[in-house]
């Protein structure tokens, strides 16, 4: 039996506020068209910053700092979606998200990219201002790495400022509906390919160097093209 779909959301709010009532509510839309949906809350896990260690742009191998970011990409890598969705703070994304961006892409997605053809989303929560700079912020890491982003027509901002007050922001609602909807359709859309036939997962860099008939040590030239992920 085919497992159902899943979405993974990563939450980079410090609060259980209105990026998590919105989270709520996307969940609510994917278990209606029976398509799990996990959320993982930055507040909750243990991650610290980028070590002292200054080797990340010559290790080949994960990041040796010890806390549950590792297991977080997994969940990321087993899921057939993702959703970034971060608030607002200092007119740009959250300190949270912006944390697990760096510690997840330079410390793990680098290597072999594990969300290449992944279909991803992106939602903001911001009072007023600077809505759509940390949504491009979200996007160009959604595309960095390698993933199909599918949008809303506009893109899913929802204003709000006190706890509750997302829930009164109509048109940002429909625009999380349509991207949570749109995910699921390509979600749906992918593996209906899959299934007859279609390619499975991406080509490692080794897997492509060697259908190329490429040298497989060229592999390392991967790992520094990726090397600012």
């Amino acid at each position: 039996m085919t497992a159902r779909p899943k979405i993974v959301a990563i939450n980079g709010s410090e609060r259980d506020g209105n990026t998590a009532h919105v989270l709520r509510y996307a969940a609510k839309i994917a278990e209606a068209r029976g398509v799990d949906f996990d959320t993982v809350d930055l507040r909750t896990i243990r991650m610290g910053p980028c070590g002292p260690c200054g080797d990340c742009n010559r290790r080949t191998v994960p990041c040796v700092v010890d806390d549950d970011v590792p297991a977080v990409v997994e969940r990321m890598s087993a899921a057939d979606g993702v959703i970034y969705a971060t608030p607002v703070h200092g007119f740009a994304a959250g300190a949270l998200m912006q944390t697990f961006i760096e510690r997840s892409g330079v410390g793990y997605l680098r290597f072999t990219r594990p969300l290449t053809n992944k279909v991803g989303g992106a939602i903001v929560l911001a009072r007023r201002y600077s809505a759509s700079v940390a949504y491009q912020h979200l996007l160009m890491n959604l595309l960095l790495n390698r993933m199909i982003l599918v949008g809303s027509g506009f893109p899913a901002e929802v204003h709000a400022l006190h706890v509750g007050e997302a829930a009164e922001d109509e048109e940002g609602l429909i625009h999380v509906r349509r991207m949570v909807d749109r995910m699921i359709d390509m979600i749906e859309f992918l593996r209906e390919y899959r299934a007859l036939g279609g390619r499975e997962d991406a080509l490692t860099p080794r897997e492509r160097n060697e259908r190329l008939g490429l040298p497989v040590e060229n592999f390392a030239d991967e790992v520094v093209d990726n090397v600012h992920g």
